[in-house]
């Protein structure tokens, strides 16, 4: 039986963190594209246990939060009644340290109190003490955070208001540039935040979309699948954390925490989330290989 080697695997995954499609992995790697989506998946999910095993204990000073938007099967505007909780729009909500860059908490879902609250309750038992946090002036993040923290937390608001006059643009160029910001107010919702803001991780935002194909705008590499969409956030999250070098800490994130010793190759982190018998594939389908995936 043929086996998909370690090399290949690390091939693939690389594809995969740098902004890759499916069908560009399966042109590069010659694997076939539900094998590279089987290995994507099984490798997330196993991301998704790391992260929930070393993220804990967190001791960081501020936090930032935000929600990026992404969409899974089709737009907003098309899902029917039945689709609502698995297809459309899907939300990634990040909870970054703004000192060592990491992340620390992550969840996606629909943008709503629900999935709010368990992203803020999932971000207080991962860090220790009581440290300030920003946020944008999405409103339930205000409940969230003072029920998940007994209200000891210093958390501050920014809302930026931007201009309005592109929305009418017929000209493309225009119409898909970013907005212009013409205002931004700070408000202290509890405590004495020192510094209010969420630069971080709107830009970490952007290196999420330039790394993850699944969410470029204007494409056609969008997810399929919710389990699919969630896998991936759970790959770039583990690779940004443990295997990426930021160029302001010239370290990873992980190092800088303090959560891992050293910067970590895919193949660590490959050797990490897989069991240790190889990943081997149950049938073959003309020259290529589809990979059944196991159990997480």
């Amino acid at each position: 039986m043929n086996t998909l080697s370690r090399d290949q695997q690390i091939q693939i995954i690389a594809c995969l963190t740098e902004g890759q499609s499916i069908r560009a992995t399966e042109r590069i790697t010659g694997a076939h594209r539900d094998t590279i989506m089987r290995l994507g998946e099984r490798i997330g999910r196993g991301c998704a246990e790391l992260h929930d095993r070393m993220m804990v204990g967190v001791r960081c000073g501020r936090l930032e939060l935000d929600e990026i938007w992404g969409y899974v099967g089709k737009k907003q505007k098309r899902v029917q009644r039945h689709e609502i909780s698995h297809k459309g729009d899907q939300y990634t909500f990040i909870g970054m340290s703004a000192s060592a860059k990491a992340i620390i908490s992550y969840r996606t879902g629909k943008r709503d109190s629900e999935n709010t609250d368990l992203f803020v309750q999932d971000l207080r038992q991962r860090v220790i003490g009581a440290p300030e946090i920003s946020t944008d002036g999405f409103h339930p993040y205000k409940v969230a955070i003072r029920d998940a923290f007994n209200g000891r937390a210093s958390h501050g608001v920014i809302v930026k208001t931007y201009s309005v006059t592109n929305l009418a643009v017929k000209d493309a160029a225009r119409r898909y540039s970013p907005a212009e910001v013409v205002a931004v107010s700070r408000e202290v919702e509890s405590g004495t935040p020192s510094y209010i803001s969420t630069s971080y991780v709107e830009r970490q935002n952007l290196t999420l979309r330039m790394t993850q194909k699944r969410f470029a705008r204007l494409t056609n590499g969008f997810s399929k699948k919710l389990t699919h969409h969630a896998a991936a956030v759970s790959l770039y999250v583990a690779h940004y954390n443990l295997c990426r070098v930021h160029e302001a800490l010239r370290t990873t994130p992980g190092v800088a925490l303090g959560i891992a010793d050293r910067v970590w190759t895919i193949g660590d982190l490959i050797d990490a989330v897989l069991p240790l018998e190889p990943y081997k594939p149950v049938r073959t389908v003309r020259k290529f290989t589809v990979i059944q995936g196991g159990k997480s």
